[in-house]
């Protein structure tokens, strides 16, 4: 499967769920719309899993749902390959040697 299928599949279920918790609220679509500050037009898009939506809208729309902390691991600075070996060429992490059993 192509990146760019995989990508429209993860928007197709982003926008299902948007609409599912919309719907689970009991919110039409002009008030929601109103709440995260889009048009009913840009709503039904997001819930459609279109990608030309902005990420802004995203953001606002869980915001929304109480449910804006969960953006933050995706948000979460990783650290490079690069970063994680000057590190351990800086701070080598301390070993033990193996402890050897004794056979009687």
């Amino acid at each position: 499967m192509s990146y760019i299928e995989e990508t429209r599949i993860a928007l197709e279920l982003l926008g299902s769920r948007l609409r599912l918790a919309r719907l689970a609220r009991n919110e039409p679509m002009a008030l929601f719309a109103e709440r995260i500050g889009v048009s009913v037009p840009t709503l039904r898009d997001m819930e459609r899993g279109s990608p030309t939506v902005q990420i802004g809208f995203w953001l606002m729309a869980f915001w929304a749902l109480g449910r804006l902390d969960e953006m933050t691991p995706l948000l979460a600075e990783r650290e490079s390959l690069i970063e994680r070996a000057r590190r351990e060429r800086e701070h080598p992490a301390r070993r033990r040697a193996s402890r050897r059993t004794r056979s009687a």
